[in-house]
């Protein structure tokens, strides 16, 4: 499973970088579909931990929440950033009048960092036990 996570977190941060590369080309609505997958794949790479998927990005951030976020393995606070961040996707992919800003742009990018790092440490934690 560990090689499996490790994949999904090569995922998480190659979107994460793919993400601050359309924010600076001013493709705002492009980085927030790819800071959003950044934490999918961030999330998805600690629940290969435990040989666990999910066919629906809901079923991924609902267990994800209750086994690593309620269980404080996780800040609590995470649960509202990757809550913003769904929503915020699915605006910028579906809204046909959805108009990115900036300013929600950076802080969709910062969330997709925090997470990617706070995963990133916790896989790396599992890996030494």
């Amino acid at each position: 499973m560990n090689d499996l996570a490790k994949y999904r977190l090569e995922r998480a941060k190659e979107d994460l970088d793919h993400s601050v590369k359309d924010f600076n080309d001013g493709a705002l609505r492009v980085a927030n579909n790819r800071a959003y997958y950044s934490i999918f794949h961030s999330m998805r790479a600690v629940l290969a931990l435990e040989g666990k998927d999910f066919k629906k990005h809901s079923g991924v951030i609902s267990y994800f929440n209750q086994h690593y976020i309620k269980t404080k393995i996780f800040p609590l606070d995470l649960y509202n950033l990757i809550s913003a961040a769904s929503e915020i996707r699915n605006a910028s992919d579906y809204d046909d009048f959805y108009i990115a800003s900036v300013e929600e742009t950076r802080e969709q990018i910062e969330s997709a960092k925090l997470i990617y790092d706070l995963v990133e440490k916790y896989i790396n934690s599992q890996e030494q036990k």
